[in-house]
């Protein structure tokens, strides 16, 4: 499978005919039908996998034993969307008996269930059938946009198996669940690509409906500051021509502000409505409380905490360098470069912020689902053999993930 869609022989003997046969089989179908195709089987695959969980499933505090897909879908957050969308959000914090604020639907963003809740009133559709609804949907214009953003740097072949790793990806589940992963990758997805046609204004309403759906603000805010840094010190590496008047740095600095206070937007929400300052972070907080108790938030220490708590110390400590050096070697490698520096930097930039505010446990795998750019790197060879075993690879981790994340056995202290 050259690009991992279509078979066919190509002919290799010379690169003129190489390109007349891309263009004459691009004509055939056009991308986006091909896009659509691998990502309507992708969720078809990943439809089974999550049924069959369900047909095993016991009882437990979501569902009855055996739920139909759409129940099974919108367990765990879906459950906390739920009740945003139903009722919104408390004015009063829930305290436990030693005074803590506990879990409560604060740590959501409304943009996502306050959608799905006027949709429903549009419809008279179920909560589980318009919130699965919309992130099936946006999750397909997720797949489409980001084919065109891989198109932005590599080959046809390539852009299009970048986005065949992305439809089968071991947490591509979110794409149809009651979670607002979806719909908030969409939205990221189209401001990265704006950001890498250089079209700012137009990513100001993008990256405030961003700002509300996840909490990715401050961390575009930081891509921002890092674009215009390397813009000023180093045109080329974003190819430009040269560095940038004052009026053309004015645009990204207008979207790095913006998002940097829609980033802070939803706390000042909280504490607004609450009456309580941290009633944000509070709530935050208390998911990771179960794991090291109640400590305040202190930027950059949650992720010492938590790999010492997984692996213990030092051990935890020395296999956080190990990862975080990995990383930085990974985009930082030749073969990386194939990508632009805009995609890098966001992967760069939301670790960072990942690194300053956020517990590492069961959910991380999903909350790293925005540097999803980076599979264009994982797409660059052109083995078919390669290519087979990573997809077969993905689909294997997404059994592996909704069996530890998803599917309820007994106690489950591994949410997704």
């Amino acid at each position: 499978m050259a690009d991992g869609l279509t078979t066919g022989a190509v002919p290799t003997h010379r690169p003129q005919l190489r390109a007349v046969w891309w263009r004459a089989r691009y004509r055939v179908v056009p991308w986006w039908v091909r896009i659509t195709v691998v990502y309507v089987l992708a969720r078809l695959v990943t439809g089974a996998l999550m049924m069959g969980f369900a047909g095993i499933q016991a009882a437990n505090s979501f569902t009855l034993q055996h739920p139909r897909y759409l129940t099974y879908a919108s367990i765990w957050d879906g459950a906390w969307y739920r009740v945003i969308a139903s009722s919104g959000y408390p004015s009063t914090l829930p305290i436990d008996a030693a005074g803590h604020v506990t879990e409560n639907a604060w740590a959501f963003m409304p943009a996502y269930p306050f959608l799905v809740r006027g949709l429903m009133l549009v419809t008279g559709g179920s909560f589980e059938f318009v919130a699965v609804g919309v992130s099936l949907l946006t999750g397909w214009g997720a797949a489409l946009v980001f084919r065109r953003l891989m198109g932005r740097f590599l080959d046809p072949a390539r852009a299009t198996f970048a986005t065949v790793l992305f439809c089968v990806a071991p947490v591509s589940a979110m794409f149809q669940v009651a979670y607002a992963e979806a719909m908030g990758l969409f939205l990221l997805l189209v401001a990265l690509l704006l950001l890498v046609e250089r079209r700012f204004w137009t990513m100001l309403p993008v990256v405030l409906l961003l700002g509300m759906t996840r909490p990715t603000g401050l961390a575009f805010a930081l891509l921002m500051l890092l674009f215009i840094g390397v813009w000023v010190l180093r045109p080329a590496w974003l190819r430009e021509a040269s560095a940038p008047t004052l009026r053309q740095i004015v645009p990204p600095a207008v979207v790095a502000v913006v998002s940097g206070l829609v980033g802070l937007a939803w706390p000042a929400v909280a504490w607004a409505v609450t009456g309580v300052p941290r009633a944000y972070t509070d709530t935050e907080l208390a998911w990771r409380s179960s794991y090291i108790g109640w400590k305040d938030l202190v930027p950059f220490a949650p992720w010492v905490q938590g790999f010492g708590w997984w692996f213990r110390q030092p051990a935890g400590s020395v296999l956080l360098v190990v990862v975080l050096v990995g990383f930085a070697a990974f985009v930082a490698m030749p073969a990386a470069r194939r990508l632009g520096l805009e995609l890098r930097l966001w992967s760069v930039a939301y670790l960072v912020y990942l690194l300053a505010v956020f517990f590492p446990q069961s959910s991380t795998w999903r909350i790293l689902l925005p540097i999803a750019p980076l599979l264009g790197i994982v797409a660059l060879p052109r083995s078919r053999l390669y290519r087979v075993v990573v997809v077969v690879l993905c689909v294997v981790l997404q059994w592996t993930w909704l069996y530890y994340c998803w599917y309820i056995d007994g106690y489950d202290w591994t949410p997704p």
